[in-house]
Formats: C-alpha cells, sequence, structure tokens
C-alpha cells in the first residue's frame, strides 16, 4: 500500500512555477530523502503534500485515498472538511524552524496537540509525551521552558511533538538547515533510529551522509521536476542525469 502518492502535481507562485507536474510514490516503512539545489521545489512539495500550500494540478493519496484532485487551483474531490482533516492528521511534518510555543515547558509543547486535537485525556497525553521525550534523549529536560534548550534540544522537542499525534508518515522538511554543526548529529541520529524503527519517512536534507546511510530511496529534483531516482548506492557513485552529477560533485 502506498503510504503517500502525488501524481503530477503542479504548483505556481504567480508567473513561477516551481512544481511542474511532479509524481512520487512512497510505500510503507519506506525512507525517501530529496536532494538537490536550492530553489529546485523539495520544501513547497512537503508543503503541498502537508497541504501546507494548495496544489494547481495534480492528485495526492494518503493511504490511498484520493484527498486532493485539483484543476486550476479547484480541487474535486468532495469530502467533508473533518474527514479530510482526519486524513491529513496522519500526516507530521517537522519543520526548519522549530516553531515551539516559547511560553510552555517542552513537555507541554509535545502534549498540547493530542490533548486539543485528538482529544487524548490529559494524563494520558503526558504520559505519552514523557516517553517521546525520553525517546529522543531529552527525558532531564521536560520542564524546561525552549530559551533554556539548545537548537538540537528544540529541534528534538519538535519531533516528539509531531510524533505525539501518531502519524503513519513523518515528513522532515531540512531539519538540520537552522542548527549549528555540532548540533547536527543529534538530531540526524533522532531521525535515524525512526527509520530503523519503521517509520514511514520523507525527508528533504542537504545531509548527505543521512541520505547514503538511512534513505532506502534518493530522489534528485532540479527547477521543479524530479530527474532522478534511485537507491543511495547508485546515486551517490553512479548517477545518470547530468544535473544530478554536477550536483553531487560540488556536495560530496
Amino acid at each position: 500500500m502506498s503510504m503517500i502518492r502525488a501524481v503530477n502535481v503542479s504548483k505556481a507562485f504567480g508567473e513561477r512555477k516551481v512544481l511542474k507536474s511532479v509524481s512520487l510514490d512512497i510505500a510503507q516503512m519506506e525512507v525517501v530523502c530529496i536532494i538537490g539545489p536550492s530553489g529546485a521545489g523539495k520544501s513547497t512539495f512537503l508543503h503541498c503534500l502537508k497541504h501546507l500550500e494548495k496544489i494547481d494540478e495534480g492528485q495526492i493519496y494518503i493511504e490511498d485515498k484520493l484527498l486532493f484532485d485539483c484543476d486550476k487551483g479547484v480541487n474535486r474531490v468532495k469530502m467533508s472538511s473533518p474527514e479530510r482533516a482526519s486524513a491529513m492528521m496522519e500526516v507530521g511534518m517537522v519543520f526548519q524552524s522549530f516553531n515551539l510555543f516559547q511560553h510552555k515547558t517542552a513537555l507541554e509543547n509535545v502534549m498540547l496537540a493530542p490533548v486539543h486535537v485528538r482529544k487524548i485525556p490529559v494524563n494520558e497525553a503526558r504520559r505519552r509525551a514523557e516517553a517521546l521525550l525520553e525517546r529522543v534523549g531529552l527525558a532531564g529536560f521536560m520542564n524546561d521552558f525552549p530559551s533554556r534548550l539548545s537548537g538540537g534540544q528544540q529541534q528534538r522537542v519538535a519531533i516528539a511533538r509531531a510524533l505525539a499525534m501518531e502519524p503513519k508518515i513523518m515528513l522532515f522538511d531540512e531539519p538540520t538547515s537552522a542548527l549549528d554543526p555540532e548540533l547536527v548529529g543529534e538530531v540526524l541520529s533522532v531521525m535515524q533510529n525512526l527509520a530503523l524503527g519503521g517509520m514511514t519517512m520523507l525527508v528533504v536534507t542537504h545531509e548527505m551522509g543521512f541520505a547514503r546511510e538511512a534513505a532506502s530511496r534518493i530522489v534528485f529534483m532540479h527547477d521543479g521536476v524530479i530527474l532522478e531516482t534511485g537507491k543511495p548506492e547508485d546515486i551517490f557513485t553512479n548517477p545518470q542525469n547530468e544535473r544530478a552529477r554536477q550536483f553531487l560533485q560540488r556536495e560530496l
């Protein structure tokens, strides 16, 4: 079963076409890393999958359920807002910036959505949040406010917060790009453990080492188009597309 699937997805901002008929199918437990130069449309693609941006053309499926079938920006799928929102809750997302509530502790940040969106009882939400913060290595920081945490710690809280909604698919939009180099490893370690645990993941990243080690498939995007896709060992050692080859020569 496909966990998330895009078919001929296009998106423009004014006259600028950012995505041009992008199609991608991600299977259960697959870890797909999207690489490519800045401005390739990678982050926009993730935002469209999470419905943070409306697509102009194409279809988006979550667990083989068609949620969006758009023509000239109009969605032809007739579905109630609660039904669509429920389906979208299966997709968690972690962004470049942490977006934590500064007036709430790490524990409160992780508890918030399960209590208010999924209507989980407070005591149960607290138990789950504590377990998740322990899982990402922050057992000793649950009652700290974001201002007392490093960037890497804040991003790990953000990952725990996304996991607290119990999504079946996780999207990561360059989750280490805002971090100092010495903090990158602690976040990538958490992501690698998620991958090893069987989480379905779609990751936009510039961390080629992580992509090589954790991904089951690499997707190379350039100028709003997927130019090449394949296993890490094939993409990194013998890319077939000339633009992909040029990009990797600069990055590796």
